[in-house]
């Protein structure tokens, strides 16, 4: 249980009880090859990877918020590094929080490199939000330049941090961007051909 309080997504009574192909059991434990790796891992390794991201992230907000309360105000570029960690570790923090208690997909299952790689891909695109104010963020000053541009520099390196992972965890993600493009582009084509295909029929009716 995490936190003691969020219960596990998929708990061993539902495995047990699933019909899923993909999970399977042995000596070690009930276990599946992830949807988007096709790596075998268990459920139970798996949790305790969250818990412990969780738990890191707890730790590590508190001595932020400990710094955030003895920084003075007027040093602002140090509040603005501050608070770029803080946003960075609530985000881990919610993330962890929510694929840990989800149970509707066997897709939140994976490695956790490849939960690294989402968790990189989320920041970027939560700081490109935040940059734009399609979205706000009760830890963002009124005027958030610093703090925008902190979380560009020092992303990477908390979220290695936090999962302690070596470096070369996250060169892999072009694999993952690269398969997603060319999806994109399959579907693209499909629907430039269709339409092609429809306004030729529809020339031809006429």
């Amino acid at each position: 249980m995490l936190d003691g309080k969020f219960q596990r997504g998929f708990t061993i009574e539902r495995l047990k009880s699933t019909q899923e192909p993909k999970v399977h059991c042995d000596e070690l434990g009930y276990y599946i090859y992830t949807l988007s790796e096709n790596v075998k891992v268990y459920f139970d390794d798996y949790y305790l990877f969250l818990e412990n991201v969780y738990e890191k992230c707890q730790t590590e907000l508190d001595n932020i918020n400990a710094r955030l309360d003895e920084t003075p105000s007027e040093n602002s570029e140090t509040l603005a590094y501050y608070t770029a960690k803080k946003i960075i570790g609530e985000l881990v923090m919610r993330t962890a929080k929510n694929f840990y208690m989800d149970g509707s997909s066997f897709g939140v299952v994976m490695t956790p490199w490849c939960f690294g790689t989402v968790l990189l891909e989320k920041v970027e695109l939560y700081r490109d939000r935040l940059a734009k104010g399609d979205i706000s963020d009760q830890n963002l000053p009124e005027y958030p330049y610093y703090v925008i541009r902190y979380i560009d520099e020092i992303y990477r390196i908390t979220l290695l941090s936090l999962f302690d992972f070596p470096e070369e965890a996250f060169k892999m993600r072009w694999q993952y961007s690269e398969l997603l493009k060319r999806y994109s582009s399959v579907l693209t084509n499909i629907t430039k051909s269709l339409s092609s295909v429809l306004m030729t029929i529809k020339n031809y009716g006429s």
